[in-house]
């Protein structure tokens, strides 16, 4: 079961904190270089469209696996180390930043695209962009500290 549990947590981290980086570090500037602001941010819509569900399937992955783990082979929050606590901790700030980006941000920008606003759209897609350069590099401490976190004792 723990093994099962593991291999779930890591594909739900690889999911979400890569595909945050492949946006925001090859699509983000590759899409820079379309001359309509329409195609951009349509492009970018239909990606954040398949990418966003996902990403709340790997929430709750990780949510689930995590706190199994914690609790059928660690014996509860009083024996995991320091390691456990802070990646905890960050994956609730890493939450909050997502779904402050979905219900601001990108429901913001859904309704600009809608409403064909492209210079709108543009400005909650940077909204959108500031978010996930807020959490790709938290998520990145977070893999880092989970993968290596139980060697540092």
């Amino acid at each position: 079961m723990t093994s099962i549990a593991i291999a779930l947590h890591l594909l739900a981290a690889v999911i979400w904190v890569g595909g945050m980086f492949t946006i925001y570090v090859c699509l983000r500037p590759a899409l820079g270089v379309l001359e309509r602001p329409s195609d951009r941010l349509t492009i970018a819509e239909a990606t954040f469209a398949k990418f966003f569900p996902w990403v709340w399937l790997s929430i709750v992955v990780l949510f689930a696996t995590g706190y199994l783990m914690l609790f059928t082979t660690q014996g509860g929050f009083k024996f995991a180390g320091t390691h456990v606590h802070i990646m905890q901790g960050l994956a609730w700030v890493m939450t909050l930043l997502f779904a402050w980006l979905y219900w601001g941000a990108w429901a913001d920008f859904r309704e600009a695209i809608k409403a064909g606003s492209w210079e709108q759209a543009d400005k909650d897609l940077g909204r959108i962009r500031k978010i996930v350069g807020l959490n790709l590099p938290i998520g990145l401490i977070v893999a880092a500290i989970g993968s290596s976190g139980r060697w540092w004792t």
